[in-house]
């Protein structure tokens, strides 16, 4: 639980250097049901029980994050989905120059990365509502970038 605290604090402050405002956050333990309905579209691929397994592993924290060109400056904080791949070919994301990408620093492999990010307002939309039904589609309306 510590290091998920150390990592908190500096996602807060990286977020806060790229002008990036926390719209919403939790924290949450997912039980295995709740990975399994969110990560549906993998349900079919070999990795889906280990998927399962690290989800469920440790708290999570849900953030949704507000910011022009969010989604696309969020992926190039975050680095390639592969954290081995990460660590070579991105050690430092394409916005921040002197730190290392997240998955660089913090993630281990290609299922074990160390943190999700949408791929598109389409995405965002389903992925806000799931973790925050308290936001309807309105959100995503009012901010075509979270």
């Amino acid at each position: 639980m510590r290091a998920f605290v150390g990592f908190i604090r500096i996602l807060v402050i990286l977020l806060f250097l790229f002008a990036c405002c926390i719209f919403e956050e939790k924290i949450v333990q997912l039980d295995v049901d709740t990975v399994k309905r969110f990560y549906a579209e993998h349900s079919s691929k070999s990795f889906f029980s280990s998927l399962i397994k690290y989800m469920t592993s440790g708290p999570v924290l849900a953030m949704v994050l507000e910011k022009d060109n969010a989604i696309a400056d969020w992926r190039a904080l975050m680095g390639p989905t592969d954290a081995s791949t990460a660590k070579i070919t991105h050690p430092h994301s394409e916005l921040a120059i002197l730190l290392y990408s997240i998955r660089a620093k913090c993630g281990l492999d290609m299922e074990k990365n160390c943190v999700h990010g949408s791929d598109s307002p389409k995405s965002a939309q389903r992925e806000i509502s799931f973790f925050f039904k308290e936001h309807s589609a309105d959100l995503i309306a009012e901010h075509d970038e979270l």
